[in-house]
């Protein structure tokens, strides 16, 4: 059984600073059509009253930051992937946000990571103990921040792979690139750090592996991560394959089970044993990483030469080899 887990975070400020609502996150049991339990999370609208009564919208980061130092802003890389930015005036997308019926004046300014915007407040220094530490916005969406920390050598054209539980692949940019063929391709365009653009889509991770060990774990057999690698490296290559983004991977449940039925729908050998499983999930994890590498060339019309691989999954020395005999980088 899942519980319902309240979390109060001052997302919505009055005109005096005060928090005017809470953000309830419910956890749910609901039964799919092959019976699987599934977690749904509901996100609790604003009343009319609160709307009435918010004067600032502030994003999760950004409300950390006011109440390091009360600062009120909207750090460049969070504000990009709200929906109610635009990447080619480089401002909100007033339009949408008009559309919407909401005050243009619970938009804070648009500022880039980097800016010191204060120093820690008294409270917090006579709790701390500690002097009046500058407060600076980072890279506040974590992919921004991540890519940042890229090992960049210059003169050569790299993309970025952000591994973990799901993969962000794509380029850094200067500027927007907004066409048929990137939009076809899913690609999006994210602020990055130093107001550079994280041009980019999103791939299934290890979400795939965690799930199957998850189901394992359930079903009496807890594998450590060591464990699945080797039997992973154990197991015949090229056994099936998978689409990682297929919808059947995206929910919580059975895995290994949704793995197996997508080879057998599909006309491929099911696999029956872990070590199958894992192969055929980091084989394909890894081709689909080679197909966006083609396509951001194509997209761009630029060779990339080296994929730069960060994030938890980078650990995973398999699933780097894969990618990298793929992508032939």
């Amino acid at each position: 059984m899942f519980e319902q887990v309240t979390v109060e975070v001052p997302g919505w400020l009055d005109e005096d600073g005060e928090q005017v609502t809470t953000t309830v996150i419910e956890l749910c049991e609901k039964e799919q059509d092959d019976g699987e339990e599934r977690q749904d999370r509901d996100d609790a609208n604003l009343s009319d009253n609160e709307r009435l009564a918010a004067d600032k919208l502030l994003f999760m980061p950004n409300a950390l930051t006011y109440l390091f130092c009360g600062n009120v802003s909207a750090e460049y890389s969070i504000t990009t992937t709200s929906a109610l930015y635009n990447p080619k005036t480089g401002d909100w997308a007033w339009e949408i946000i008009d559309a919407l019926g909401l005050k243009r004046s619970l938009f804070p300014a648009i500022v880039p990571s980097g800016t010191v915007v204060g120093t820690v407040s008294e409270q917090l220094q006579e709790e701390l103990k500690c002097g009046p530490l500058p407060v600076i916005l980072i890279g506040s969406h974590d992919t921004a921040s991540a890519v940042a920390a890229v090992p960049v050598q210059k003169g050569t054209n790299w993309a970025y792979l952000s591994s973990g539980t799901w993969s962000l692949i794509g380029l850094e940019l200067d500027k927007p690139l907004i066409t048929a063929e990137s939009g076809e391709a899913n690609y999006t365009n994210e602020g990055g750090v130093g107001g550079k653009i994280r041009f980019l889509k999103n791939i299934m991770g290890l979400w795939l592996i965690q799930e199957c060990r998850n189901e394992w774990i359930r079903q009496g057999t807890e594998y450590s991560w060591g464990d699945l690698v080797k039997l992973a490296q154990a197991a015949e290559p090229f056994f099936a394959f998978i689409d990682p983004n297929d919808a059947s991977f995206v929910t919580p449940g059975n895995m290994p089970k949704r793995i197996a039925e997508f080879c057998r729908k599909s006309g491929q050998k099911v696999p029956e044993t872990p070590g199958q499983i894992i192969r055929i999930a980091l084989e394909s994890l890894a081709m689909r990483y080679k197909m966006s590498v083609d396509d951001l060339e194509v997209i761009t019309g630029n060779k990339i030469d080296v994929l730069h691989i960060v994030g938890g999954g980078c650990k995973n020395d398999l699933l780097n080899q894969f990618t990298a005999n793929a992508t032939g980088r």
